[in-house]
């Protein structure tokens, strides 16, 4: 997917490039940060080609749904998971993973996040290379 028609392939808007916990160019926009009646926040979050966060955990846990483009998602000790448009990923609380772009494709998911973040080393870059 072409940079100038990103804009047009998503739900939300691109929002504000991510400044820490990230490995390449991803955009936030916050979508729903009231607390109740739900206690999450949800954010549209968007990888450039080859972009991902670093390894981290929620305490409470976190759902992903995938809204466009390819991606990954991984658990610590687990196998790497191709991720495309209208997957839905439930991650347990306080299992270590990592999500982002394939190297040739924008990916964008809706985060459902609850708690708090525990954030911790980026991907390598050999590793994800391999990928």
């Amino acid at each position: 997917m072409k940079n100038e028609q990103l804009s047009n392939s998503t739900i939300f808007p691109l929002g504000e490039k991510v400044q820490a916990y990230f490995t390449g160019d991803a955009y936030l926009q916050m979508v729903f940060t009231d607390p109740a009646p739900l206690n999450t926040v949800i954010g549209n979050v968007t990888f450039a080609p080859g972009a991902r966060n670093n390894w981290h955990a929620h305490q409470i846990g976190q759902v992903l749904l995938v809204t466009g483009g390819n991606g990954w998602y991984q658990e610590e000790g687990k196998p790497a998971r191709s991720l495309t448009t209208g997957d839905v990923v439930n991650i347990p609380p306080n299992v270590k993973h990592w999500h982002g772009a394939t190297k040739d494709s924008w990916f964008v998911h809706l985060a459902m996040t609850p708690g708090t973040t525990d954030w911790f080393e980026a991907v390598d870059d050999a590793w994800f290379d391999e990928l």
